[in-house]
């Protein structure tokens, strides 16, 4: 993973020219904070404009270090912030940015740049420039898990941005998220004959990947299958597989495994990671998809390593409160105003991090330990006190800028501090803790599942609205918002401690195979909760002996964690509230 700015600036506005300096310098610092093993920025003349490449490099690819921008000898230039896992062979020994420039290198027409990247599976963003057509691509992979950031010129500030990340709340820019239905080609040669740089946007070329070939298999999602079941049979315990869901349990095991397996080999160990030492660490709560991810690591994970489990838990004075005072939703709202502006008096409180997600992670890392007895699981409480939270609140938002509601934060704050893996573990149950910080750089996280296999409360609702038309309906609106919900939020985030965050579930392979199951082979929301929602992964959990994991229900992030509202008074505030200035 690396982190990537660019800019284009035209020649002869000094004040423009020392505005984009002061605010690239900004963004250069971020982006190193990404790829912390090597950076690097070039400036080319290109048609009388200032061209700035910046890339920095977190090595997780390849036998040796190799910087970037990638230049190859006609002059092309390549800033790449992805892994490719599929459509390009790239060996252990190999660095995937410079096999895909090498690919790139040939070919000439925007068609053809856009057919290479329809035939690769990763998350990635790019800027690509290709120096005889003199054009400039970028685009982000078609579910966004990747974060790419774009400025359009302005009256006053008329230079073009492209970043991995944000300086925060900065007048030097207007950042909004690249979106992922295209791929773009700005063409240089157009733009120096544009009298007026704010015309900007008329010299880009939108290469919309739904019009592209069907040939190519990851140029986008597949749509969800539409077929309607008549009246399928109900699955009546997790124990006995029905003959008609035996061949798509098979098959998800596969997809997962595969999947994950890419995803954890052959990662290069940093100089300070000692043989021995984590590799590969979960964001896990316990639930069905961290828990599945962990057990299907442990398959491909060396043996001698550990795999650590990153639990979050936060300090949540609202919490405490109720435990103290009780709920004093019903009290009148003058004395309930009053009542909230006093301080917590905690003199009589032990605070204690045994927030749900705690719970069952300790729960469940002893039902892994019990199928995996010889894997070390190093399962790692990371305690976060209110006022340590507090304080990293200006950096978190400046982190995931331009995203900025109420939920944001709350998501965002979890990852931050579960990311940064810092807390304590036991070596068994009962045991004192012992400090330790994780060293793992590749960090798995199960977002996706609740979007491919009808998770949510809300495909419940439909069901019981519409039948099962509403369901299929909100299965493919959920796969058409995922690029568009938090992922470059989160990748914001998470790549700020130097570390990569890696989607199973959102691999296009796995995606394209669970949108072309019928809807019934996937969920049933005829059945109780807790056995009807992700129907196909709980048998799937259960076939592979993850018993206890797969029978519980789903919990959000930030509600396991006790990250949400956690100030006194915050109860009634709702996550899309865009956050105070």
């Amino acid at each position: 993973m690396c982190g990537i700015a660019f800019s284009i600036s035209r020649g002869g506005d000094q004040t423009a020219s020392g505005r984009l300096d002061e605010l690239f310098q900004k963004i250069q610092a971020a982006t190193a904070a990404r790829g912390p093993d090597a950076q690097e920025t070039i400036t080319q003349e290109v048609e009388q404009h200032r061209l700035t490449f910046c890339a920095s490099e977190l090595r997780l690819r390849g036998d040796t270090l190799v910087k970037q921008p990638h230049i190859d000898d006609s002059g092309n230039i390549l800033c790449w912030n992805g892994e490719i896992f599929e459509g390009l062979e790239v060996s252990p020994a190999e660095n995937d940015g410079v096999k895909l420039l090498g690919r790139l290198r040939t070919t000439g027409t925007p068609r053809e740049v856009a057919q290479v990247f329809g035939e690769i599976e990763g998350p990635y963003a790019f800027v690509y420039y290709q120096r005889a057509t003199q054009k400039l691509y970028f685009a982000r992979d078609p579910l966004g898990r990747r974060s790419l950031l774009v400025h359009h010129p302005d009256e006053t500030r008329p230079y073009f941005l492209l970043s991995s990340v944000s300086a925060g709340l900065h007048d030097g820019y207007n950042l909004e998220e690249v979106s992922t239905e295209n791929i773009y080609a700005i063409d240089l040669k157009i733009l120096a004959s544009t009298p007026n740089f704010v015309d900007f946007r008329t010299c880009i070329t939108e290469l919309s990947r739904l019009e592209v070939s069907a040939e190519w298999p990851f140029a986008h999602a597949s749509p969800v299958n539409r077929l309607l079941p008549e009246d399928p049979p109900k699955v009546a315990s997790l124990d006995i597989i029905p003959p008609h869901l035996t061949a798509a349990v098979d098959d998800l095991i596969a997809q997962l495994d595969r999947s994950v397996m890419l995803r954890v080999q052959n990662i290069p160990r940093p100089h300070y990671v000692a043989p021995g030492q984590a590799r590969v660490a979960i964001f896990f709560s316990g639930g069905i998809d961290s828990t599945m991810l962990a057990f299907l690591a442990h398959r491909h994970v060396d043996p001698d390593e550990p795999i650590d489990l990153l639990n979050v838990a936060f300090e949540n004075p609202r919490k405490i409160a109720v435990k103290v005072e009780g709920n004093i939703g019903g009290i009148p709202k003058r004395e309930k105003k009053q009542k909230l502006r006093e301080p917590l008096d905690y003199s009589t409180v032990k605070v204690s991090y045994d927030v749900p997600d705690r719970i069952t992670g300790l729960q469940e890392v002893e039902e892994l330990r019990r199928l995996c007895p010889n894997r070390k699981w190093n399962f790692l409480e990371i305690n976060v006190p209110f006022e340590e939270s507090q304080h990293a609140r200006a950096t978190v938002e400046a982190l995931m800028f331009p995203s900025r509601t109420v939920m944001d934060l709350s998501l965002a704050i979890a990852l931050y501090f579960a990311a940064r893996g810092v807390g304590q573990v036991r070596s068994h149950p009962g045991a004192e803790p012992e400090a330790y910080t994780s060293p793992a750089r590749v960090l798995l996280n199960g977002l996706g599942s609740d979007e491919l296999l009808g998770g949510y409360g809300r495909h419940r609702t439909a069901f019981k609205a519409a039948g099962w038309q509403a369901v299929i309906d909100e299965l493919q609106l959920e796969i058409d918002r995922i690029p568009t919900r938090n992922l470059g939020r989160d990748d914001r985030v998470i790549s700020s401690w130097g570390k990569e965050t890696r989607h199973p579930f959102l691999s296009l392979s796995v995606v394209n195979f669970l949108a072309r199951l019928p809807v019934h082979l996937k969920m049933d929301p005829r059945l109780e909760s807790g056995l009807g929602e992700k129907l196909l992964l709980r048998l799937a959990a259960r076939k592979l002996g993850l018993v206890e994991a797969s029978a519980r229900k789903k919990r959000a992030m930030q509600f396991g964690s006790h990250s949400a509202r956690m100030a006194p008074g915050e109860g009634d505030r709702k996550g899309d509230l865009m956050l105070d200035r």
